[in-house]
């Protein structure tokens, strides 16, 4: 048996980050995960690295486990009362994809608003004259309203960037009163009835699941764009395609979808007017390091007994 702790990876980290965790750990990548995978490689790890969803049942496969740590920010992918009620700590990295979820909201805006990628196809393909029409319908960020769902790190930044753009920034949020000063709270009518820009950037909860609805759709502006760094269950994903087929939605971007990963038959890839990614918005190099560097650090803090702050059941220390 190794000296070292076994920690297992559902996924890769960052390679500049393996040496310092293979240094202090015996190291074991998920070859899938699967969950009969994942739970295969559990009874002997003492920490758990997770870029993936895990099964409710998966502690039930790991009696030495003392650590887990979210490679990013969302929990939903961690059955976290089940890891209390075993004493097992769970942490995440708050703040450490904030920067590249704004931004990617801002490329969406401005891929939907000024259709650079459907010029380029069209200019390629029938030529310069039928590609300039389609700039006359573009429209320019400043001046517009955008609307945001969520007013967390992400939405906080989000707001500042549409602000130094000359946006009027709008947020839903539960706590309105900590919202900054050039955010100005409004209840979810109003966010739908005047957002040009709507962006949901919320937790999935029983509050937000299913929040924007055919009810809601139908509140839009007929050229308001809706783009949903959230998680998929907090739309309902035929309400926004009827409307982006019927003219009553201007564009839509979605990077996170109620079944993951797309096969690539899904409705979705008819509908007009709409980026699909997939679930990329926290991920570039920058935040990708950054990421692995917190987990790096967090999991080989909770494996010599320390107390990280970002540990998000701190009841299992007493």
């Amino acid at each position: 048996m190794s000296a070292k702790p076994i920690v297992v990876l559902t996924n890769p980290i960052h390679p500049q980050l393996m040496p310092s965790l293979e240094k202090q750990c015996e190291v074991v990548l998920a070859p899938d995960t699967k969950p009969e995978t994942l739970a295969r490689l559990m009874p002997e790890a003492e920490g758990l690295v997770v870029r993936a969803q895990l099964a409710p049942s998966l502690f039930d496969h790991a009696p030495k486990l003392r650590a887990v740590v979210r490679h990013g920010v969302g929990l939903d992918m961690i059955p976290v009362d089940a890891a209390t009620a075993r004493g097992i700590p769970v942490a995440n990295l708050p703040g450490s994809n904030t920067q590249a979820v704004a931004e990617y909201c801002l490329a969406a805006m401005l891929h939907l608003r000024r259709r650079l990628a459907a010029m380029d196809i069209v200019l390629r393909n029938q030529g310069w004259a039928a590609a300039r029409p389609l700039a006359d319908n573009g429209t320019e960020l400043r001046g517009s309203t955008c609307g945001i769902v969520g007013v967390g790190a992400v939405g906080r930044r989000l707001a500042e960037i549409a602000s130094a753009l000359g946006m009027h920034v709008m947020g839903l949020t539960r706590r309105p009163e900590t919202l900054p000063a050039h955010v100005k709270g409004v209840d979810k009518r109003t966010l739908l009835k005047h957002s040009d820009v709507l962006v949901l950037c919320c937790p999935l909860n029983d509050e937000t699941r299913g929040l924007i609805d055919a009810a809601s759709v139908a509140l839009m502006k007929p050229d308001a764009v809706l783009i949903n760094v959230s998680r998929g269950p907090v739309i309902e994903v035929a309400a926004v395609l009827a409307a982006l087929h019927e003219g009553r939605l201007g564009g839509a971007a979605l990077d996170v979808h109620d079944k993951q990963p797309l096969g690539g038959k899904e409705a979705l890839f008819d509908a007009p007017n709409l980026l699909l990614t997939p679930h990329v918005a926290g991920i570039t190099g920058t935040s990708m390091r950054a990421m692995s560097e917190g987990a790096v650090a967090t999991l080989l803090a909770l494996l010599r007994g320390e107390h990280p702050r970002n540990v998000v059941n701190p009841e299992v220390f007493k």
